[in-house]
């Protein structure tokens, strides 16, 4: 049973999903090809960008619980840089179907849930035990604002006409 605070991570993740379901309503399916959102990206192509790096992350964390080593990421070896990685992405999932990302990015929500809860205490009061975010104790991360600070001003922007 994972302590208090990391069920209270884990909760915030699955109550997350209940506000991506309300968002996903809120653009409707007519609209999630259309670009601006992210300047040229479409809702689809955010979508898939969320998708991708939580599906990055969480093989990672898992990783972590077991006390294994990191899984490479998925993108080419030496590629380094967030945009030129979010484009390598992009490129990668422009041909998925837009269930097929929505899908995969709406069960993300549960399977990350269940990576935090599955983390042993000391893991996740370590602030170096996530490698590729040092100083971050997981139970103390928002895992979620990504999309809340960084693309929903912008999606809101959007979908208000104000873009």
């Amino acid at each position: 049973m994972p302590s208090t605070e990391l069920q209270a991570v884990a909760d915030a993740i699955r109550a997350d999903q209940r506000f991506w379901r309300n968002l996903v309503a809120d653009v409707g399916t007519d609209r999630m090809d259309e670009p601006g959102p992210m300047g040229e990206w479409t809702f689809k192509d955010l979508a898939a960008h969320l998708a991708a790096w939580r599906n990055t992350r969480i093989p990672m964390i898992e990783a972590v619980a077991r006390g294994a080593a990191l899984p490479d990421p998925p993108w080419p070896a030496g590629m380094t840089d967030d945009d030129e990685i979010n484009a390598w992405f992009q490129e990668r999932d422009a041909a998925r179907s837009l269930d097929d990302v929505l899908d995969d990015y709406d069960q993300s929500f549960e399977r990350l849930a269940m990576a935090i809860e599955a983390l042993p205490e000391n893991v996740a009061r370590d602030p170096n035990a996530l490698p590729w975010a040092p100083g971050y104790v997981v139970i103390e991360t928002d895992f979620t604002e990504h999309l809340h600070e960084e693309h929903l001003p912008s999606i809101r922007a959007w979908l208000d006409g104000t873009s």
